[in-house]
């Protein structure tokens, strides 16, 4: 991709504005508590305070409306800590120039260091670089320092209570993960009706996982509704692939296929049953048409072999997703030990070790964190420096700006940039005229900015332009509090926020962690993951006995996350504006959908793997002894551009379907396998896009 098209495509998405589902009644609880920290800085008669305090509850509040599992009132005193530690530092080294850049390029460091962590960690860090530059311009005394940085907690501190007394629809985030992984099981369902082979996103899955990891304390008050759904979905997906695969399951043509597209659909109007009660906390309500598919015809079973087996388990599956949904909405029951065990989420403390861990995994050169940490360290040094020279107030907006908008990777950071812009221009003409025409005094600053602290919690989600134009009026309605003239505040805001965006975006062109130069190793990683679940499942068949279903689950969710590490690396390298080096997007698309294929196919296997007491299968056995090396070299090979040979394997396969005495599901499955790697070379090879087996 060239430049302008690279910059287009950012802009565009950086002006993008969004539907998406509001929710008034959080945002109504999130800007009452920037209203009472406001308020109660007023009544004191301090607008001063009243200006610094905000920024603690309208930050918490930021943070508490992003997508995490962990509960509000943790994360909103968390990022007040933050906040409060940040202020006090700023404080005590604002009055040398010298010693606040030192203290401002080392924070900014940190902050960006902690993207290694997770994105919320990542906005905990900007918003205390944020503070920590606003605090330049208020009193510098350490009694004054600690007084404001008290107020900043204090404002974290009610939002946690807020939500605490005033919880808006308890355990909403893990009932709608779980509930939109059964609606992207319905939706799959119902591709598959139509194409037996429609790919399937994991995502949801992935994310229904994570919900539904909680404290022990959680453990005790979580909903019966929350307990057994999501391990039930993951079982029904599996079936359905093998259900609707022409190869294991139903034929293409002919009565069977019927049936089978008959089956899916019931499924699908279960599964969406189900997603709609766990959401909204209500009973099940099924059609009866729904009911009658699901049970075995009068004439008897249609299905025959696999296609059965997999339909039985499909309908027993189904029939206990809605038993587990429809128990009381409101009712709760003890833990079991196992459950006590499993999927825990760990405390804060514990948490610690994990992300120092992280730290230092991405603390080399090669890192797009580590090199996203020194390129904002050193944008936001500089662009403090640009902000104090220039004959405007408010220098410590330049730096701001390019902090706020600057991101690990370059399409992101770009389109920030531009919707950063237009929306504060937007916004401080918007609040400007506002103050020009009306002359609030200082309570009515204070409800018009708690009004746009209001429009941007509710408006959060649907695009960075429309929060950055509201947080714009936001701060020229507070700074009308403490008395600053509105002429000089839109001026001040839009050139030094332009300053600012073009240091960002300058700083990306000069210093850039590109993903495109990644892409092999990426894949590699996404094969090797692939191959260690197809291997974990053919020796499963391969010795029954010895067979132990976590470590086929454990390879399942490696595979999965390989997967999602691939994919979020190709998006972000399709949007980059360097040419391929070493594997194109086109060969990275062909060799995407042949590493899924890969992952259909085994896990359609592993929907029929046999019972313990089963007879070994002398023919997997060989095959997983030989797919183990072909793997090893395979990822080697693609990691140094070198063709792929898949011939030992393909020797290994036709010699069990010489020697086997009836077709398996597993003989088939590794046929299946084996065109999914052919797929592979070929597309490493050529770029063709194969099309999925």
């Amino acid at each position: 991709m060239t430049w302008s098209r690279a910059l287009k495509e950012a802009a565009r998405s950086g002006l993008a504005i969004e539907r998406t589902k509001l929710t008034p009644l959080i945002a109504v609880r999130g800007s009452a508590g920037v209203a009472i920290v406001i308020g109660l800085c007023l009544w004191r008669g301090d607008p001063t305070l009243a200006v610094s305090s905000a920024f603690g509850a309208f930050a918490a509040g930021i943070v508490t409306f992003q997508r995490s599992m962990r509960p509000r009132p943790v994360l909103a005193l968390a990022v007040a800590g933050a906040l409060a530690v940040s202020t006090f530092l700023g404080y005590l080294a604002a009055a040398h120039v010298a010693a606040f850049v030192l203290l401002l390029a080392g924070w900014t460091f940190l902050a960006g260091m902690a993207w290694a962590v997770g994105p919320i960690s990542g906005l905990v860090g900007t918003q205390t670089v944020a503070i920590m530059l606003v605090t330049v311009t208020l009193p510098t005394s350490v009694l004054g320092a600690l007084e404001h940085a008290a107020l900043i907690f204090f404002g974290g501190l009610v939002q946690a209570t807020l939500i605490v007394v005033f919880p808006v629809r308890p355990w909403g985030i893990q009932r709608d993960a779980l509930a939109d992984a059964l609606a992207a099981e319905a939706d799959y369902a119902r591709r598959l009706r139509h194409d037996p082979v429609a790919p399937f996103d994991p995502s949801p899955l992935m994310d229904a996982r994570l919900a539904s990891a909680v404290t022990p304390r959680q453990a005790k008050r979580r909903p019966a509704q929350l307990h057994g759904p999501r391990g039930l979905a993951e079982r029904v997906r599996p079936l359905l692939a093998s259900l609707a695969d022409p190869v294991i399951g139903a034929p293409l043509e002919g009565p069977e296929r019927d049936r089978a597209r008959d089956l899916l659909g019931a499924a699908a109007t279960v599964l969406d049953a189900v997603a709609h009660a766990v959401r909204h906390a209500k009973p099940v309500r099924l059609p009866p048409e729904a009911m009658a598919t699901l049970e075995v015809p009068a004439t008897g079973p249609m299905l025959q072999g696999a296609a059965r087996r997999a339909a039985y388990r499909l309908i027993s599956l189904l029939a206990d997703a809605v038993e587990l949904t429809d128990e009381p909405v409101q009712a709760t029951r003890p833990t079991t030990e196992a459950e006590r065990g499993h999927l825990l989420r760990p405390s804060i403390p514990r948490l610690v070790p994990a992300a120092l861990r992280a730290l230092h995994r991405e603390a080399r050169w090669s890192s797009h964190i580590f090199r996203h940490a020194l390129r904002v360290c050193a944008v936001a040094a500089a662009g403090f420096l640009l902000g104090t020279a220039l004959p405007f107030g408010h220098g410590y907006w330049a730096p701001l700006a390019s902090v706020m908008v600057m991101r690990p990777d370059f399409a992101q950071t770009y389109s920030r940039g531009v919707a950063r812009f237009t929306g504060t221009l937007v916004g401080v003409t918007a609040g400007g005229a506002v103050m020009a025409l009306a002359h609030p005094g200082e309570y009515v600053s204070a409800g018009l900015a708690v009004v746009c602290v209001w429009l941007m919690y509710l408006l959060m989600r649907t695009g960075f332009s429309v929060t950055s134009a509201c947080v714009a009026a936001y701060v020229v309605f507070l700074l009308g509090i403490a008395g600053e003239g509105w002429e000089q505040t839109v001026q001040e805001r839009i050139v030094l926020t332009l300053a600012g965006g073009l240091l960002a975006m300058l700083s990306y062109a000069l210093f850039p962690a590109w993903e495109t130069p990644k892409l092999r190793d990426r894949l590699a990683a996404w094969l090797a993951a692939n191959g260690r679940y197809a291997l974990a499942v053919f020796e499963a068949c391969a010795h029954p006995a010895e067979r132990r279903p976590r470590q086929v689950r454990e390879a399942l969710l490696d595979a999965r996350a390989a997967r999602l590490a691939w994919e979020e690396s190709e998006a972000r390298a399709e949007k980059e504006p360097v040419r391929h080096r070493g594997l194109s997007l086109t060969s990275a698309k062909a060799a995407s959908a042949a590493l899924a294929t890969m992952g259909r196919v085994t896990m359609i296997l592993e929907a029929h793997l046999p019972d313990k007491d089963a007879e070994p299968s002398a023919g997997a056995a060989a095959f997983a002894a030989e797919l183990r090396p072909s793997l090893e070299r395979a990822v080697q090979a693609v990691r140094d551009g070198e063709p792929l040979n898949w011939s030992a394997l393909r020797a290994v396969w036709e010699q069990w379907d010489t020697e086997a005495e009836s077709e398996g599901v597993a003989l088939r499955v590794a046929d299946l396998l084996l065109d999914a790697l052919d797929d592979l070379a070929e597309a490493l090879s050529t770029g063709t896009i194969p099309q999925p087996q």
